[in-house]
């Protein structure tokens, strides 16, 4: 299988192939005749912008609390647009206990506190969008926190409160109350909480201090619309819908059954099969539903303000949540898949095979995305080893498609070890001392590394939230930034080449040239053509067959080079013979010698061939 890849969408096409297990994009001419000359559909500034998640709590300090807070993220807006991200996602800012950390909501229109007011919440907008940076804040809409004025109410059965959360007499067995069935939290356990107030239960898919919303309330349907809109006003240019497969349940309030073969716990969220409180098919209507709301702002002023969903989903499930042409859903679904599919055992097939699932999925018409971590999952440099970063960033953002960075990654943060005494995300608190590692988002959530100072920079306040990496005296931004090379570095180029006409519009053909050695190149018309080339192995390995297998020229020229690969931008190669040291990767192009390095040596057509070999020949690998 095979597939033409334009800014218009994806079309499969069948093709055949030599080697097993070999998916590759194939171009054929008739299809290339049909476009050639055809100017591409303007894109909109969610395509084309990277898009970067600020974990409030986390970034920056501004009055030393040891929290990170709203002013703190506008004192660093100079920073986010050296970086050159085009739009940031805010993690919960809303007013909450904080008993998940903002995941919890007791005031959807209000800002919570710590973290500032509505003053500064206006300031940091304006600051952002005065740098041509635009702003999505993170909506929960499956709970709110059990403080809310509307759960108070629900307990008291004050209309239309009554019916605004999800609740059930339960069962009895034996003479003995017991909940309705065995549905399992998040956050482990049971996901019903008896109320001795309204003398019923009440579902929450996660901590018991997050009772879930009832879709199937009118009243509660149009509050949320309503909340949508009460943002919009206040110009934020779009949505992270945070869990959107939780929003509905089966009406039945059937047992779900185990997953087959399973060895986890019976406690254990991942026991079961989610056939009944995940991706119901109502909430795929709720979600064309809030796509009308935001068209609504769209159409009066011609901005696109843009959602993006949240769903650790089967494929064919997740890809539900893009909608169709008639009923649009998320403008882009969140792809996990090198999260949940790809690790530090995957070789360069499995990658190859992890690309194409995505594309051969995707909707006709519909934007593809890539994202590498989150505030939820243990960091990339972690996941994957450090060395790796620069390659999977190459191999992110040269794809066709919008990306998503988790803030920090642009500089190598890595996962920091937490202490059960100094632990605490509920999820691995519910699970106790012996099981803690395994649930615990602490790890991926400690502060931002600016500097070597007090706190790495982000607060004066000497302890934090959560303890900073002890790290951070030699891996922090002040040091990046001064750095030949860097990741930093390596991530500002790869930011600025998203705006390059070939990355934007142009086809895609993905091959494993080794076992070892994934790459793909990215061509548009009479633009220059882009290589990625990765070794994600732990041996030397060389580029052969690259030129026959991308239809590529003898030579190719470095764009971007990992700080591991022994490169430089500039450096002209031929594409047959490049030795990429463990884990390093590259970015070519085609054209000429644009961009080139004054330092880089004019060769002969009669000699180049043996004096290009001899300088790959003599790094030091």
């Amino acid at each position: 299988m095979g597939a033409y890849w334009s800014s218009n969408g994806i079309s499969s096409i069948k093709t055949l192939y030599c080697k097993p297990l070999m998916l590759q994009f194939l171009i054929f001419s008739a299809i290339c005749l049909l476009v050639q000359g055809q100017k591409p559909a303007p894109m909109d500034w969610w395509q084309t912008s990277v898009i970067y998640q600020i974990y409030p709590r986390s970034f920056k300090d501004s009055d030393g609390d040891g929290v990170g807070d709203l002013r703190g993220i506008a004192e660093k807006v100079p920073y986010l647009k050296k970086l050159g991200v085009g739009a940031v996602w805010l993690s919960p800012i809303f007013q909450s206990p904080m008993a998940d950390f903002g995941y919890d909501i007791s005031n959807f229109t209000n800002i919570e506190p710590i973290f500032g007011s509505m003053t500064d919440f206006e300031k940091l907008k304006d600051a952002l969008h005065a740098q041509d940076i635009k702003l999505i804040l993170d909506f929960v809409p499956n709970h709110s926190s059990d403080e809310h004025e509307w759960f108070v109410k629900s307990v008291q059965k004050i209309d239309p409160y009554t019916d605004y959360y999800v609740w059930h007499d339960g069962k009895m067995v034996n003479g003995t109350r017991q909940p309705p069935n065995n549905w399992i939290s998040g956050f482990s356990y049971s996901a019903w909480e008896w109320h001795p107030e309204r003398q019923q239960y009440y579902l929450h898919q996660f901590h018991k201090k997050q009772p879930d919303l009832n879709y199937r309330s009118p009243y509660l349907v149009e509050e949320m619309k309503n909340i949508l809109r009460f943002w919009l006003d206040r110009g934020v240019d779009g949505f992270r819908m945070d869990i959107v497969l939780a929003l509905f349940e089966d009406e039945r309030f059937l047992d779900e059954p185990p997953v087959d073969g399973t060895t986890l716990e019976p406690w254990n969220h991942d026991y079961h099969q989610h056939i009944y409180i995940a991706d119901q098919p109502e909430t795929y209507d709720m979600i064309k539903q809030w796509r009308k709301v935001l068209d609504e702002y769209t159409k009066k002023d011609g901005h696109p303000r843009v959602m993006m969903t949240e769903a650790y989903s089967p494929i064919d499930k997740t890809m539900g949540y893009y909608g169709n042409t008639t009923h649009p859903g998320a403008h882009f679904t969140f792809n996990f898949l090198f999260i949940t599919d790809l690790n530090a055992q995957s070789t360069a097939n499995d990658f190859e095979k992890v690309i194409m699932k995505w594309y051969d999925n995707l909707p006709a018409g519909k934007w593809p995305n890539w994202v590498m971590g989150n505030h939820d999952q243990r960091r990339v440099a972690s996941r994957f080893g450090i060395e790796l970063l620069d390659g999977l960033h190459m191999i992110q953002m040269v794809l066709p498609g919008t990306s998503v960075t988790y803030n920090g990654d642009e500089i190598g943060m890595e996962d920091t070890f937490i202490r059960w005494d100094q632990t605490v995300d509920p999820q691995g608190m519910s699970v106790g001392k012996d099981n803690y590692l395994r649930f615990t988002r602490d790890p991926q959530r400690t502060p931002f590394q600016w500097d070597h100072t007090t706190s790495a920079g982000f607060s004066t306040n000497p302890k934090t939230w959560l303890p900073v990496n002890p790290n951070y005296w030699r891996l922090n931004y002040r040091n990046v930034k001064r750095e030949i090379r860097s990741h930093f570095r390596v991530y500002q180029q790869l930011v600025a080449l998203k705006e390059a006409a070939t990355i934007q519009h142009g086809d895609l053909n993905v091959f494993a040239l080794s076992k070892y050695v994934l790459a793909f190149t990215r061509s548009y018309e009479k633009n220059p053509t882009y290589v990625v080339v990765v070794n994600i192995g732990s041996e030397i390995e060389t580029t052969e067959g690259l030129q026959k297998k991308g239809s590529l020229p003898k030579y190719l020229t470095v764009y971007s080079a990992s700080i591991n690969s022994g490169y430089t931008q500039g450096r002209k190669l031929l594409a047959d013979k490049i030795k990429l040291r463990p884990k390093a990767g590259l970015v070519l192009f085609t054209a000429g010698n644009e961009g080139v390095m004054d330092s880089l040596m004019t060769l002969s057509e009669e000699d180049d061939d043996k004096e290009l070999d001899e300088m790959a020949s003599s790094f030091s690998y």
